[in-house]
């Protein structure tokens, strides 16, 4: 089984971004979209992904979650220009 780990950051359809980590980002996603993801991106789909990282282990995707969380919004969008990001 693959232990590897993404570290995503998607946009709302408000404009507001979420990051988060995932084993799948795309089921992730799905989830965000059909109301079964994360408390913040209810009622704010769909969720468009712009940025992804992968092949992490958990750990650190998890301090990189918390250390992009602590970013401000221009941050975090400097970020996704700078990542190649997907969108």
């Amino acid at each position: 089984m693959d232990d590897s780990w993404s570290l995503y950051i998607v946009e709302c359809a408000d404009g507001t971004l979420y990051t988060g980590i995932a084993r799948s980002v795309a089921e992730r996603i799905e989830a965000h979209n059909s109301g079964r993801g994360a408390k913040y991106t209810r009622g704010r789909g769909p969720v468009a992904l712009r940025m992804q990282v992968d092949g992490l282990t958990h750990e650190d995707a998890l301090r990189r979650e918390r250390e992009v969380k602590r970013l401000d919004r221009s941050r975090k969008l400097e970020l996704v220009n700078s990542s190649g990001a997907k969108s």
